[in-house]
């Protein structure tokens, strides 16, 4: 097996949301989720939707630190107007990155403390409210730690979960779904009794006791729970292409190894 980085796992985890989605429109936030969406696209899942982040469909993904037009291969033009009717229509899944995640999925990147008087301000709610009613999201979380996977609600609900008290009657969610959250530690799910939580593969080295202990609620550990997949070589060659200045190696302290010591 070939050697990989903690970063380049998270990849290609990362990458495997969106597979078997068919043809949505995928938004990865952050270099690594913005990696793993290139990746899915030109590995598994082919029939994906990729923009430039400009204003068109991209049949090649935009390498990182590519400059203007450079080794582009347009499909359409996505200006806004299009993106929206994805959005609205649930032809979109987001790779997002939380700053809070509660048991029920609800999501904060607006504040940490009470909105009228935060201890920190963020980015404010911008596009969370209607994309996580719209369409289907995933979460990354690269740091994962009680910080944010917090005991009770979320400081702010940005982001919509499974609580039904936050669901005013009559309010449509044929379209929401949290389908995965990619950590630094596992992957998780929402396909435990009433959406519970639930580990469904643990990164190499790394103990469910582990991910409990640095989540501020209980999880359950799905049936089958296994060892996350390593990246094969394949998709290596693909990541080295996408990211050729390795920006990667700078997204986690110290750019850890895949492959850690179990603790």
């Amino acid at each position: 097996m070939p050697d990989f980085s903690l970063a380049e796992l998270l990849i290609c985890t990362c990458a495997d949301v969106w597979r078997d989605d068919g043809e949505v429109l995928a938004t990865g936030i952050g270099i690594i989720p913005r990696l793993a969406q290139g990746l899915a696209k030109l590995t598994h899942s082919p029939e994906l939707m990729i923009t430039d982040g400009e204003a068109y469909l991209t049949e090649t993904p935009v390498t990182i630190g590519a400059k203007n037009q450079e080794g582009r291969r347009y499909g359409g033009w996505m200006p806004y107007s299009r993106v929206f009717d994805n959005v609205w229509g649930g032809r979109r899944h987001a790779l997002v990155g939380p700053v809070q995640v509660d048991r029920w999925g609800q999501a904060n990147i607006s504040c940490i403390g009470d909105f009228a008087s935060p201890k920190r301000q963020l980015l404010g709610l911008r596009g969370f409210p209607g994309n996580s009613i719209n369409h289907t999201n995933s979460m990354f979380v690269p740091n994962h730690s009680k910080r944010v996977f917090v005991d009770g609600e979320v400081d702010v609900v940005c982001s919509v979960g499974y609580r039904k008290e936050r669901w005013p009657a009559g309010v449509k969610h044929d379209y929401m779904r949290i389908h995965r959250i990619v950590t630094d530690l596992c992957v998780m799910d929402f396909g435990g009794p009433d959406h519970a939580i639930r580990v469904v593969s643990l990164h190499p080295g790394v103990s469910f006791d582990q991910v409990q202990a640095a989540t501020s609620f209980p999880l359950l550990r799905a049936d089958g729970l296994a060892e996350t997949a390593h990246p094969s070589a394949e998709q290596l060659a693909v990541i080295r292409q996408l990211d050729p200045k390795d920006i990667r190696s700078r997204q986690l302290k110290d750019n850890p190894p895949g492959v850690r010591k179990a603790a």
